[in-house]
């Protein structure tokens, strides 16, 4: 299977390994499969009783057709064996006889990231066996909280890269702060910067476009990749996850097989939820696709007018991984319904006036998969304790926001299908939140937040987030945007 450009200035297609090695297209645009493949409801019925593992290797077989069968099974399981997951890969937890939780953070961070992160530096690995690449990767992330220490983790220590990762200084929680401030590993760099995620995330993506900056690392024996959602490498192992739900739900009896469900995705950057819809394109049954915004509602938005417009307020939310006015993967779904060239033509738009419309048509199209709806502050506040008093169950600040969704789309009539929730992080990420929704009371810091919450709940905490206060932080450095380069340089220049 051969890979190109969502921008297609620049035609030439690559390899799955090329386009994992690159992480952006040389014109900016983001890398796609030139076909979609089939996924046949006998083949899904075939994976039912396998491991996740085993499903993972067998979907990502149909995207990384360079890479053996046997790799692959090799770098799934080794990726998601028990120690690192030790909850499960991806358990379905039924609420209800029709909401289901999808819980994609029993892995090394406690968050979904972990999902991919895990799989994607042997994918990248293997891809510089592949392509002959004797030079070092360097790993570039900007991070709004949860796959800077995601990719730091999977990435620590891999021979021939190195990673550096952004995140705003005040857009992240405590937890998620010391997580990667005190990331050990000999080839790791975290910065904050001073602005928000948006500013980091624009920053990196014109250092990867800076041929100026590409010629120095080259000198350098260095060259730039992407953990982020950009890159496939990252975001074709989000997809395994949907299927896998589906198997579960089947294999339990939840539903019968090609029954379609509703899934329902907190997104900021588009790339969890847009992975459900690759799933969905492959044949696997999901009918509408539920995007969950928080108050930074740009998607809730553009799903209900066709136009997007970063030009408006930012807000610091309690469920910060969202906290997003530029969601890149959107580029990728404008691709599949519009084109290369009307995609090249919208990026365009949003880089020099920041905003684009798309036609009725192409809106229409969209909808017919999407639905959009957004959750406020006190809303998510009140579903978290809603769903600890209904259900039992603790959820964080990002699986409220997709509660709140659900139920909204639940009260507009549009459907009583049966509803697989992804839930992206343990509540104890966000336990200073999670603890106040619950108790309408403080618990000190956030720290101390971790105790309470255990302690009001009964819900252990997990391991990755024991005994945060007592780690060592390395990397304490604040910089403005504009030093981003600069940082780049210097890390790479380290020996």
């Amino acid at each position: 299977m051969k890979y190109t450009s969502t921008r297609h200035t620049h035609p030439d297609c690559v390899s799955a390994a090329q386009a994992i090695k690159n992480g952006l297209a040389p014109d900016g645009g983001l890398y796609m499969p030139t076909e979609l493949p089939t996924l046949a409801l006998a083949e899904i019925e075939g994976l039912i009783n396998k491991t996740y593992a085993a499903r993972s290797a067998y979907i990502l077989s149909k995207f990384l057709t360079d890479y053996a069968a046997q790799e692959l099974l090799e770098d799934c399981s080794a990726a998601y064996a028990g120690d690192r997951f030790p909850g499960g890969a991806a358990p379905v937890v039924s609420l209800d006889g029709s909401l289901h939780v999808l819980e994609l953070w029993h892995g090394p961070t406690a968050a979904f990231k972990d999902m991919a992160l895990q799989i994607m530096p042997r994918l990248l690995s293997r891809a510089l066996q592949k392509t002959g690449e004797t030079r070092t990767a360097m790993i570039l992330v900007a991070t709004s909280g949860d796959t800077g220490k995601a990719a730091l983790e999977g990435y620590r220590d891999v021979p021939q890269t190195k990673i550096q990762v952004f995140y705003p200084v005040d857009g992240v929680s405590r937890v998620q702060k010391l997580q990667m401030t005190t990331q050990m590993g000999d080839n790791v760099c975290v910065r904050a910067i001073r602005g928000n995620f948006d500013d980091a995330q624009s920053g990196v993506k014109r250092i990867f476009a800076d041929a100026e900056i590409a010629e120095k690392l080259d000198a350098e024996g260095v060259f730039l990749s992407s953990a982020n959602s950009i890159n496939w490498g990252r975001l074709a192992p989000q997809i395994v996850y949907y299927v896998s739900a589906y198997c579960d739900l089947v294999r339990n009896g939840t539903v019968s097989l090609g029954e379609e469900i509703d899934v329902c995705v907190p997104t900021g950057n588009f790339g969890n939820i847009f992975a459900a819809f690759i799933a969905k394109q492959m044949g696997l049954p999901i009918a509408r696709l539920i995007c969950a915004s928080n108050t930074n509602n740009i998607l809730t938005d553009f799903l209900e007018t066709g136009v997007y417009d970063r030009n408006r307020a930012f807000y610091t939310t309690m469920s910060p991984s969202m906290d997003i006015l530029v969601s890149s993967n959107l580029e990728r779904l404008l691709y599949l319904i519009s084109g290369a060239e009307k995609t090249a033509a919208y990026m365009r738009s949003l880089a020099e006036t920041g905003a684009y419309r798309i036609s009725d048509s192409e809106l229409a199209l969209i909808r017919n998969h999407f639905i959009g709806f957004y959750t406020d502050e006190k809303e998510t506040a009140a579903l978290i304790r809603d769903t600890y008093e209904k259900y039992g169950y603790l959820c964080d600040t990002h699986t409220a926001v997709g509660m709140g969704a659900v139920r909204k789309y639940r009260e507009s009539g549009e459907s009583n299908r049966k509803v697989l929730l992804a839930s992206t992080a343990s509540p104890y990420k966000f336990a200073y939140d999670v603890y106040r929704s619950l108790t309408g009371e403080s618990a000190g810091d956030e720290l101390a937040a971790l105790d309470a919450l255990t302690e009001k709940t009964g819900v252990p905490i997990p391991a990755p987030l024991t005994n945060m206060g007592e780690r060592k932080v390395r990397f304490p450095e604040v910089v403005p945007p504009a030093d981003m380069p600069a940082e780049v340089l210097a890390f790479a220049a380290r020996k």
